[in-house]
């Protein structure tokens, strides 16, 4: 990346979503940035925008893009189902977002959540997607004694079978079962309902399932009846079905219950837009600046102190519980936790 702009280009014109931190004052020596609410982020205000920073409540597709120059969507999030990728493709719209930004902070959530219910060393812990969040999540709790059973149809495709195992035996074996996948509907690894009421019935140990991936991963009517029947323990619930506006049969059965903030820590907000603002300058060949704060990766272990005294899922789920229609605000005032260090 030169050190130098050409400053006889045209300042590119950037709409960035108001609500994403350590963001502001960082581009505008080179653009002209405009900081919208997610709601104020329209077709007409796209209309003379060369790029869009957003996180997942802009749906990015042709009514909002249709006709507009711009030519990058930057997402300062893991998940980009809020993308209509094919339509971007076509219409040249380079799109980006930031994997694994987030990901010990919510290795950091699944395990506060899974050691308030089992012991470690008796704990069998199914992590259905391992990639980014995945891989942490296992890391930290092999380190912990923690019994790791590995589900991923892609990998095991692609690297070997050895080490992975298929979704009935992550069912007839774990007795905590995590999801972390991507959101999709079509093809051989669709994740549309991954968690059903076919896989609930499989289930061996009453198992504590956690959904810190996307609400559509489970099914939420399946899940209601495998916990009213006994079939698995009061769940663990940060993403929703038809968020924000949530299933308040499910919030009252959940054991954790949070507004999807599973990857809400100062560190992870840190890498996510920094990830962004690099995609954005290098798009328009800009200097590249480092945003403050610098935050470190993710340690190689933890302890179980660290996990559990540095974060309370029983919080969170007070603040849902006595406000679910204030999901939205909940989530957008969320008072960012610190990683493990």
């Amino acid at each position: 990346m030169a050190n130098d702009i050409d400053m006889s280009r045209k300042r590119p014109r950037i709409v960035v979503e108001s609500n994403i931190p350590f963001i502001r004052g960082v581009m505008e020596p080179w653009a002209d940035v405009s900081y919208l609410q997610p709601a104020e982020i329209t077709s007409d205000m796209m209309a003379q925008a060369d790029a869009l920073v957003t996180r997942t409540r802009v749906r990015c597709d042709r009514h909002l893009l249709s006709g507009s120059p711009c030519s990058i969507i930057a997402s300062a999030t893991i998940g980009i189902d809020h993308v209509d990728i094919p339509w971007c493709e076509a219409h040249g719209i380079e799109v980006r977002n930031a994997p694994g930004c987030n990901a010990p902070a919510v290795a950091q959530y699944v395990l506060a959540s899974a050691l308030r219910c089992r012991d470690p060393k008796s704990m069998v812990l199914g992590i259905v997607g391992v990639g980014n969040v995945g891989r942490i999540v296992e890391r930290w709790a092999t380190a912990l004694g923690i019994k790791v059973l590995l589900c991923d149809p892609p990998r095991a495709r692609r690297e070997g079978s050895d080490g992975f195992v298929d979704l009935a035996t992550i069912a007839e074996q774990a007795d905590v079962i995590t999801f972390h996948t991507p959101y999709t509907t079509s093809g051989p690894d669709a994740t549309h309902h991954l968690c059903s009421r076919e896989f609930l019935a499989q289930t061996k140990h009453c198992p504590l399932i956690i959904n810190a991936a996307r609400g559509g991963v489970v099914d939420t009517d399946a899940l209601i009846e495998a916990i009213d029947t006994g079939t698995v323990e009061a769940p663990v619930i940060d993403c929703w079905e038809g968020e924000p506006e949530i299933s308040h049969e499910l919030l009252k059965r959940a054991y954790v219950a949070t507004p999807h903030i599973a990857g809400y820590s100062f560190e992870g907000k840190a890498r996510a837009t920094q990830m962004a603002v690099d995609a954005v300058c290098r798009h328009f060949g800009m200097p590249v600046p480092e945003i403050d704060p610098h935050v470190a990766d993710a340690p190689a272990t933890v302890t179980a102190r660290q996990i559990l005294d540095g974060y309370d899922p029983l919080i969170d789920t007070t603040a849902l519980r006595g406000a679910p229609a204030a999901f939205e605000q909940l989530r957008t005032a969320y008072s960012l936790r610190r990683e493990p260090q």
